[in-house]
């Protein structure tokens, strides 16, 4: 495959990525306008958190059917539509039931495009995918980055969140436009080369380091989409900031993860991913203690900024650690991902319960029971790694 044809479909798939950071994190930052307007409790709000996840997990299981029934480019072209479809149904304040279907259709595809992007650039680039995957998900975290600093802008400029959502919808539909007109072919033609026969393995299945990880990622996610969507009104509600400096610092914690995933994708070359996974998960709980615990701007805004540079590296180095398990394996990959995902499910719906009941303040404390179990697996993670490090050099 030449160089600028694989350029080419790399492009593409980090320009969707980006739009899909920003359409996922808009959310986040126009909730507590959704929450104000339409009137709904925050129970009802963290139910449309919790449905974007299921939505996000159900990709796993439909969207590959899609593929064998109507191959990639028709299905993503298809899929990537609901985006913008689904944010100017949203924008019209429909009633619930409608919200919760429309979000879930929002779901759905934002985990379609995951899919197929970490797919692709994998087929296209074979054993030298790594160092383009962490950009990849970089531009993730740039649209994240973006989507939070651009509301806050239109807040400043007396513009409304909904003039914010039919700009990224505009971006959205070029997204969908640069997957339909995608090759393909060449993306079909370099992974009929590289299967590999591993990709049949079970074995994993009886390993408890597996389930391990895949618990690690159960409590990570359960953070991260709390972050991503109840973090503004959190900070709203915290009263030491402005509506718009909230929507600018969650929009500053996502340049951090940004940053925080190349600097731990640099360290991977010289400490294990086991030890890395340990200093992230310790540093994250220490910063959400603080943040919880402060009403000072300042340890506020650091100890967010501190959670997010910390949170940066848990997902990427448990795939990572993940690998040597699955040995390749879809159906590995595929459970790892459904364990994880329920995480993203319960968390914001069990938030957003008792903030109806305690306020929003007092509810993200819930997260500390998250964090606290991340670090605890990822202590029992670090001990199995090097066990079998002792074990090898013994032998």
């Amino acid at each position: 495959m030449k160089t600028d044809q694989r350029n080419s479909i790399f492009i593409r798939c980090c320009y969707g990525y980006a739009v899909s950071g920003m359409a996922v994190l808009v959310i986040g930052a126009i909730l507590p306008s959704i929450i104000k307007e339409a009137g709904i409790s925050f129970l009802a709000a963290g139910g449309l958190l919790s449905i974007m996840a299921i939505g996000n997990l159900s990709s796993s299981f439909i969207f590959p059917v899609m593929v064998s029934l109507m191959g990639k480019k028709k299905s993503i072209t298809i899929v990537t539509l609901f985006v913008p479809s689904s944010l100017l149904v949203l924008s019209l304040l429909p009633p619930l039931a409608v919200m919760y279907a429309v979000i879930l259709l929002y779901g759905f595809a934002r985990g379609c495009i995951t899919i197929l992007n970490n797919a692709a650039v994998n087929d296209i680039y074979g054993d030298t995918a790594t160092s383009k995957l962490n950009i990849l998900h970089c531009s993730f975290a740039v649209g994240a980055f973006l989507a939070p600093l651009l509301t806050a802008a239109m807040m400043k400029l007396g513009f409304g969140w909904k003039i914010t959502l039919y700009l990224i919808v505009v971006l959205t539909i070029f997204s969908a436009i640069s997957y339909g007109t995608m090759n393909y072919q060449l993306i079909d033609d370099r992974k009929s080369k590289s299967n590999n026969s591993v990709a049949g393995n079970r074995g994993f299945l009886r390993s408890f380091p597996f389930y391990c990880i895949a618990f690690i990622l159960f409590f990570y996610l359960g953070v991260e989409n709390c972050i991503n969507g109840w973090f503004v009104t959190y900070l709203q509600n915290t009263g030491v900031m402005s509506a718009e400096f909230a929507t600018t610092l969650v929009s500053l914690t996502w340049l951090v993860i940004m940053g925080g995933r190349l600097v731990c994708a640099a360290m991977s070359k010289k400490m294990h991913r086991s030890t890395i996974l340990l200093i992230h998960s310790i540093g994250s709980a220490v910063c959400l203690f603080i943040l919880i615990k402060v009403n000072s701007l300042p340890l506020v805004t650091i100890s967010l900024l501190g959670l997010g540079y910390f949170l940066s590296g848990i997902y990427p180095t448990c795939i990572a650690n993940a690998g040597p398990l699955i040995q390749g394996s879809t159906f590995g990959m595929s459970l790892l991902t459904a364990i994880s995902a329920m995480g993203g499910i319960f968390t914001p719906q069990i938030v957003g319960g008792a903030a109806d009941r305690v306020g929003i303040v007092a509810a993200i404390s819930i997260l500390v029971f998250n964090v606290v179990f991340v670090v605890i697996l990822s202590a029992v993670n670090f001990r199995i790694w090097h066990q079998k490090k002792k074990v090898g050099q013994t032998s």
